[in-house]
């Protein structure tokens, strides 16, 4: 059913828009099957690997087939709101309204240019975003303080090892005092994945890096990817904390396991053990995958919670729907009671729909400062 619901796009691009077109027959059979191919190509995903989330054919033609699915998307909808318009007449005139070809055209090469230019945002590597944060209550010893937060990694045949190599040399070249990874390293199991992995042992921070699982690691063998993350010398929080001290005080980096785990034999999120003999009374920096229980942070007094998942929600527009499945939580930063939330928008995103417009993916540095003003900046 969910392939079916994906090839609707493709239904519609192929009687409404390339239908009408005054083209020989042959060459509308061989665009309408280009465009199906396009349309499935997570149940390509699925045959080829085993999963829609792990794609293991070249990366060109992840690439291709990204762009082909997503000119096909908003051709789709540019077709319906044409159609739309067309319907407005039809009273007065008694017939559905001709569309010139040209017009036809101008909307396929705009489909295109659009999701060209969308996976190229997708695929690249992030620019940075500085975010200050203001705590209240924060020790003067950590007026400054910086933490880089890395998240929907999902290193894969489409964010290589070549990739994950210039963002480790970006982040290291930002010297955060912590680095954090919310969730989603991967897409894949380790033996598809470990080459591409493998430059996250190169991330450098004076207090470490600290790392949490997002929902993908579930999907691919969690015991396995648990060592091995911690085995790159990333820290993983699993419903556990740190304290970072710096003189006579200090903060909690807090971390919990991903909503997936609800049901499974793996350990549920669980604040309360996170936090369990955490110092009383010190700001508590929480890592939580999804931003879906943001509210229940903020009712055990966590002063900024850090989290990814949404990817932005990728589309201006789609966002919006985006939200509505992570309770209104969707992109940037947030104020949920007494707290402070941010959901980045990803250091990358899955292969099965890389391509972003309005919401672009981010290295994001949080400079913590003990003041009442928050501030975001971008170049």
């Amino acid at each position: 059913m969910f392939h079916i619901v994906l090839g609707l796009p493709w239904l519609i691009v192929v009687l409404r828009w390339l239908a009408p077109l005054p083209w020989d027959i042959s060459i509308k059979i061989v665009v309408a099957g280009i465009l199906l191919v396009g349309s499935q190509h997570l149940l390509i995903n699925r045959l080829s690997s085993g999963s829609i989330f792990d794609p293991e054919y070249p990366r060109p033609w992840i690439i291709v087939l990204n762009v082909l699915f997503g000119a096909m998307v908003f051709l789709a909808v540019m077709q319906i709101l044409l159609d739309a318009i067309c319907l407005g007449p039809l009273p007065l005139i008694g017939y559905f309204p001709s569309v010139p070809p040209q017009l036809r055209y101008g909307m396929g090469g705009i489909a295109l240019a659009l999701a060209s230019w969308g996976v190229a945002q997708a695929i690249r590597v992030p620019a940075l975003r500085n975010v200050e944060i203001a705590i209240n209550g924060l020790p003067s010893e950590f007026d400054g303080y910086r933490i880089l937060q890395l998240t929907d990694l999902h290193l894969s045949r489409l964010f290589p090892r070549s990739w994950a190599e210039a963002v480790v040399a970006k982040s290291n070249a930002l010297n955060p005092d912590l680095t954090v990874v919310t969730g989603d390293f991967i897409d894949g199991r380790i033996e598809a994945r470990r080459d591409d992995i493998a430059p996250l042992a190169g991330l450098r921070a004076p207090d470490g890096v600290l790392g949490i699982p997002g929902n993908h690691e579930y999907f691919f063998g969690y015991d396995e990817w648990m060592k091995h993350d911690s085995g790159l010398g990333i820290r993983m929080l699993t419903n556990t904390h740190v304290v970072i001290v710096r003189g006579q005080s200090s903060i909690v980096v807090a971390g919990v396991t991903d909503l997936a785990s609800i049901g499974s034999k793996y350990p549920a999120p669980d604040l309360a053990s996170a936090l369990s003999g955490a110092p009383a009374g010190a700001k508590v920096i929480l890592l939580e995958h999804q931003p879906r229980m943001a509210e229940r942070s903020a009712q055990a007094g966590v002063a900024l919670q850090l989290s990814g998942h949404t990817h932005g929600g990728m589309v201006l527009g789609l966002d919006r729907l985006v939200a509505r499945a992570n309770n209104g939580f969707v992109s940037r930063l947030y104020q949920v009671g007494g707290m402070k939330l941010y959901v980045n928008n990803g250091t990358a995103l899955w292969p099965g729909f890389a391509l972003r417009l309005g919401r672009p993916s981010e290295l994001t540095v949080f400079t913590l400062k003990p003041s009442s003003v928050t501030k975001e900046t971008a170049p």
